[in-house]
């Protein structure tokens, strides 16, 4: 059976158009505003998989809570900004043969695509009576995909069956691919490569209490966990010789599964976003207040695990087969990715059913350190550290620093700098409207990306409907 694994990177991509690895403060408008520094900021339902313990601060809000905040990012460290956009945009256009030799060079790098879209479709957070603590509760939509690839991988994208690091393996001449007798295995061949997405839909809950306070220190612990249903993921990874790949796609993805002749496949069938996996994961965390102004956090969130049971199919190392494709003619990158991993026609390699797969979530270290001046000004410091190298995940540690300035009553301006989670150095921008009810935002998380010809990153979030219940501007 030829899976068709990057079907779903496929469906990410399309449903990006104007657009991370996983950071899920992506869909927190203000949080993008500073790069995704949000460690010793938040306080309500924003410390949701950031840390629990900010539940525990003292807040002066009774009820916070927002519908619908939405990110969406893509970025590249591999790709110009004009090919980049030829991929995402222009599909369809002609390729000539100094086109297709820039191609397969640019597409040849550890970050060659990041992608990732966030919903938080309803964010809740209650502050208790009686100096209870706070709890919080959200729903959130995540896909996220990433792309990398080594020479060998770039290449056949981009040459099929004429490829130069085929030859040696399937010679390719007059029209005809002849076996060498001559072998590698699939690992070997695309060591390096990973193609990985995932969409999941979380249900969270967090809880957070101040379980100390003496003069000039307050330490406060949290602790969260989330249901996770699982709409689809593919992860294909070769790393120090050894092939990685699984997916399992919901009926969403209208995948043919009637010519699956080995292994045991839990046919999944139906309509819609039914999902084939299901998870749970855990969040932990502690939080300080030093003296009016310091602020410090420490967090370890997406402990736990996946199962997927439903659709899964699973590959291990093996011969390298025979490519029949011819490769690209125009831009469409990701079709051309999908239809090497499908089973549309000869591909690297071939999968069998399997009755279930496990896997960890993107387990992540999260560090903050703030210092909050006045109601007007607050300057904070994260450095988030990936713990595994699963699908979702960072690809490398996250560093960032981030402010909140505000010169008007109504208006609250983010910036700062970042660097690191597969999207190298960033200059972040955010505007906030500022009411003592409500707020709406629309920021980046790289100004410099969306303008620049080397290394584009282009990101939004925005939220229209956030509202505080109770509160005043000292926070």
């Amino acid at each position: 059976m030829r899976a068709p694994i990057p079907h779903l990177l496929l469906a990410a991509g399309l449903a990006l158009p104007t657009a991370a690895l996983a950071q899920n403060e992506l869909s927190n408008f203000s949080a993008t505003g500073r790069g995704g520094v949000i460690n010793t900021f938040a306080t309500d339902y924003q410390t949701i998989g950031i840390n629990p313990a900010n539940l525990g601060r003292a807040t002066n809000f009774k009820v916070a809570f927002t519908i619908a905040e939405t990110g969406v990012g893509a970025g590249s460290q591999s790709l110009t900004k004009t090919m980049f956009k030829h991929i995402l945009y222009d599909g369809g256009q002609s390729l000539t043969p100094a086109d297709k030799t820039l191609l397969t060079q640019q597409l040849t790098g550890e970050n060659v695509l990041n992608l990732n879209a966030d919903v938080t479709t309803l964010g809740l957070a209650v502050t208790l009576p009686n100096g209870l603590g706070g709890l919080a509760i959200s729903n959130r939509q995540r896909v996220v995909g990433h792309l990398a690839l080594n020479q060998n991988a770039a290449d056949v994208i981009v040459n099929g069956k004429s490829a130069a690091s085929l030859q040696p393996y399937y010679a390719y001449a007059s029209g005809t691919v002849t076996p060498t007798g001559k072998t590698i295995g699939v690992a070997s061949f695309l060591e390096g490569t990973a193609i990985q997405a995932a969409w999941t839909s979380e249900f969270n809950i967090s809880y957070g209490k101040q379980i100390l306070d003496k003069t000039g220190f307050k330490l406060s612990a949290g602790v969260g966990y989330r249901y996770i249903q699982g709409i689809g993921i593919a992860d294909v990874r070769t790393t120090g010789g050894t092939l990685y790949a699984y997916n399992a796609l919901s009926p969403l993805f209208k995948i043919d599964y009637s010519k699956v002749t080995t292994g045991s496949l839990n046919l999944e069938s139906g309509t819609g976003l039914q999902p084939v996996g299901h998870g749970n994961g855990y969040d932990f965390g502690l939080a300080a207040e030093i003296g009016k102004m310091v602020r410090v956090g420490a967090s370890v969130t997406d402990l736990g695990s996946m199962t997927w049971t439903g659709n899964v199919l699973q590959a291990q190392d093996q011969k390298l087969q025979q490519v029949n494709s011819t490769g690209l003619s125009t831009y469409d990158v990701i079709n051309e990715i999908s239809k090497q991993f499908s089973n549309t026609e000869s591909t690297l390699f071939t999968y069998e059913a399997a009755k279930e797969r496990k896997a960890d979530l993107p387990a992540k270290m999260r560090l903050g350190g703030g210092v909050r001046i006045s109601q007007f000004f607050e300057a904070g410091v994260d450095v988030t550290l990936p713990l595994n190298k699963v699908a979702g995940n960072l690809t490398s540690t996250f560093v960032g620093v981030g402010v909140d300035y505000k010169p008007l009553h109504w208006l609250k301006l983010s910036s700062g700098f970042t660097d690191g989670a597969g999207y190298g150095k960033s200059l972040p921008l955010g505007l906030t409207f500022v009411t003592p009810v409500w707020e709406a935002g629309i920021s980046t998380r790289d100004l410099v990306g969306l303008l620049s010809e080397n290394s584009p990153y282009s990101s939004v979030a925005f939220g229209l409907l956030r509202f505080k219940i109770g509160s005043t501007e000292r926070e």
